[in-house]
């Protein structure tokens, strides 16, 4: 089932394939509109999604993000971070994977106090002016990379992709086995949704060079904490081989399944016999 993924390749990732195929007629990729499948649809363990975290302009774009200090070496990283995620949406969107697009929305209405506290201000006050990604300002939009007609989007208040959303029912009733997290960044919104992710039943694949922090240090502090107790982590193009094994998977089982249901076939013979006939 896996061919040349077997060699030389975390045995980890390799059971990602081995998890169940689609079932016969379940979409292979689009939308995870919420209903698209019954919840508890017997959609196999292989099936993989991409979830895209907080990649917008008051994250990514340079200007933006100048007074959180990045040395070159970060700065390089953002960007090259930035190009790569737009790659890897287009890599999914070719293999049928569906896109699952997270975005920080901060409502004034709704102050985040304990974030206000932590960065030093009044829990009590009004939210700050420098608040990241206030829901309907140029900051919020996404960043070189955009969501296409259909694709699904989740707006959170916090760190996590899962909380206070319905990303988690979202991913069950998609028939979704397992995600790989990728966006801006790696210690925060990415690490806390792999995190959420891992913790309500999905195995999490984490592409090294698809996400990116402000002080590379503490990329690769976050990536030792991921692969220590998350996910695992590896790079976009054995993300991408991954996702084509999947879909060979997913083609194989259903034309196997046809096969096996068309009239004349042996096993639609044998399943038409009566019980007991010689």
């Amino acid at each position: 089932m896996t061919g040349g993924l077997d060699a030389g390749r975390d045995p980890r990732l390799v059971r990602l394939l081995d998890g169940g195929s689609l079932a016969a007629g379940s979409p292979a990729g689009g939308s995870l509109a919420a209903g698209s499948l019954a919840a508890g649809s017997p959609v196999g363990g292989s099936r993989p999604a991409l979830v895209v975290v907080d990649v917008q302009r008051d994250f990514g774009e340079p200007a933006r993000i100048a007074p959180y200090g990045l040395d070159d070496r970060a700065s390089v990283a953002v960007d090259a971070a930035v190009t790569r995620i737009g790659s890897l949406v287009d890599e999914a969107r070719a293999a049928g994977v569906p896109v699952v697009w997270v975005e920080l929305g901060s409502d004034p209405a709704r102050p985040w106090r304990s974030s206000t506290w932590l960065r030093g201000g009044d829990p009590a006050g009004p939210m700050p002016d420098d608040e990241p990604c206030r829901i309907g300002t140029e900051g919020a939009e996404w960043y070189r990379t955009a969501p296409a007609p259909g694709e699904t989007r989740v707006v959170k208040r916090g760190y996590s992709g899962f909380l206070g959303t319905d990303l988690e029912a979202r991913l069950t009733a998609a028939g979704i086995g397992w995600v790989t997290v990728v966006g801006l960044t790696t210690e925060c919104c990415v690490l806390a949704t792999a995190q959420d992710a891992m913790q309500l039943g999905w195995p999490v694949v984490v592409p090294q060079d698809a996400t990116a922090a402000y002080d590379t240090d503490v990329h690769d502090a976050a990536l030792t904490l991921i692969d220590l107790n998350v996910g695992v982590v590896t790079d976009a193009d054995e993300t991408v081989a991954l996702w084509r094994a999947a879909a060979d998977a997913a083609a194989s089982a259903a034309d196997a399944a046809a096969s096996a249901s068309a009239p004349g076939s042996a096993s639609a013979s044998a399943s038409a016999s009566p019980v007991g006939a010689r």
